[in-house]
């Protein structure tokens, strides 16, 4: 799905949250029809009918380095580059945050009975595990130009692209063939959506470019290689910290209908209603304190503390509840299907405002 769609909009301020009040935006959209239907259809869908984002992981793009890649907590693995500073936004917890005042009408208005991993083995025609993938590379590896559907909103810069690159999906995938990568170098993630080579050329839908060492956000308005404005890779699930027991991030997730609004830290709205009963882009779930964690396994017991400590954060338009992982074939049948009974009820929205330092910064404070 494309990120954003060229809408006509002029919208106030909403409640006590800081929000998007521009009147001419880009954005990805979902009707409120549409979302309804993605809502029904995922409530028995498969990995394999996955709408949103279903796809792979490799880092350095060889799925075997992938496998016996290991990292230390915070940081990106094969790299001594954090996942952005301690104090950012994705790696503060919101434990003690307030609840939302919102909060029912929201969890209500995504809809679903339950959450579903949108990451897992590879079934089907599809030749590499689902789940978003990532590349690490060095500053030997070539730079190319991108040409962008979303112009105004992209970074112009060379982008470490080729033919050793996995995207999203695998060679010859549809879908929103997301491109991440990381140099570890430099510690400069690139992230692109809608990426393809166009003979010699490549092209994608956005393209965005962050700095892992800085909080430093993107310009209000801008959209990423997500629909949020944010960075993807910090948001996503891995195999490798769940292994080591350790999930300290919030994590990334989509529902089909949003409020055409953004809250910090998202920088862009990608909604199909004004009405303040939809999350806006940017709004953080968490799993009640109260939801036990007796009978779960040891992997899903440590991937819900962290639904616990860091919760969700509402980046994209999609089905229902689906939170996104990285592309790893390790990834068990059996864990899967365990994390697809998480019930959405267990979930409630914080109130986040308190959080902001600065409104063009990520750097965050503890609720």
């Amino acid at each position: 799905m494309p990120p954003h769609l060229p809408v006509q909009s002029s919208r106030s301020r909403s409640d006590n949250d800081a929000v998007s009040s521009l009147s001419t935006v880009r954005r990805r959209r979902i009707s409120a029809a549409a979302g309804a239907a993605i809502v029904a259809a995922a409530l028995g869908a498969s990995i394999v009918t996955a709408p949103v984002g279903a796809a792979p992981v490799a880092v350095n793009p060889n799925p075997a380095r992938q496998a016996a890649a290991t990292s230390v907590s915070g940081t990106v693995p094969g790299t001594n580059c954090p996942l952005f500073p301690a104090n950012n936004y994705w790696r503060t917890p919101i434990r003690g945050a307030k609840v939302h005042r919102r909060s029912k009408q929201w969890v209500r208005a995504i809809g679903g009975g339950k959450l579903h991993p949108d990451f897992g083995p590879s079934f089907g025609e599809q030749a590499i595990p689902y789940g978003i993938p990532f590349n690490v590379v060095r500053n030997a590896h070539s730079k190319v130009r991108v040409t962008f559907d979303y112009d105004d909103e992209s970074d112009h810069v060379r982008y470490p692209l080729g033919s050793d690159i996995v995207l999203e999906g695998g060679p010859g995938a549809g879908g929103d063939r997301h491109a991440i990568i990381v140099n570890a170098d430099t510690c400069t993630l690139y992230e692109t959506w809608a990426t393809e080579r166009r003979g010699s050329r490549w092209h994608a839908g956005s393209g965005a470019v962050w700095d892992l060492r800085s909080n430093a956000l993107r310009p209000r308005e801008w959209t990423s290689a997500d629909a949020a404005g944010l960075p993807i890779l910090p948001g996503l699930l891995r195999y490798d910290e769940v292994r080591a027991g350790k999930v300290k991030h919030a994590i990334r997730f989509t529902a089909p209908v949003t409020r055409d609004r953004f809250i910090w830290p998202a920088r862009h709205r990608a909604g199909a209603t004004d009405s303040a009963g939809y999350p806006p882009m940017g709004a953080r779930f968490r799993l009640k304190k109260s939801f036990s964690l007796a009978g779960w396994s040891r992997d899903a017991r440590v991937i819900l503390k962290a639904m616990k400590r860091f919760g969700l954060v509402l980046a994209d338009n999609g089905a229902a509840w689906y939170f996104q992982g990285t592309s790893d074939e390790r990834w068990p049948v059996a864990l899967v299907s365990e994390l697809k009974q998480i019930p959405a009820r267990s979930f409630v929205a914080v109130a986040t405002a308190g959080m902001k330092i600065r409104p063009w910064s990520g750097r965050a404070r503890r609720p």
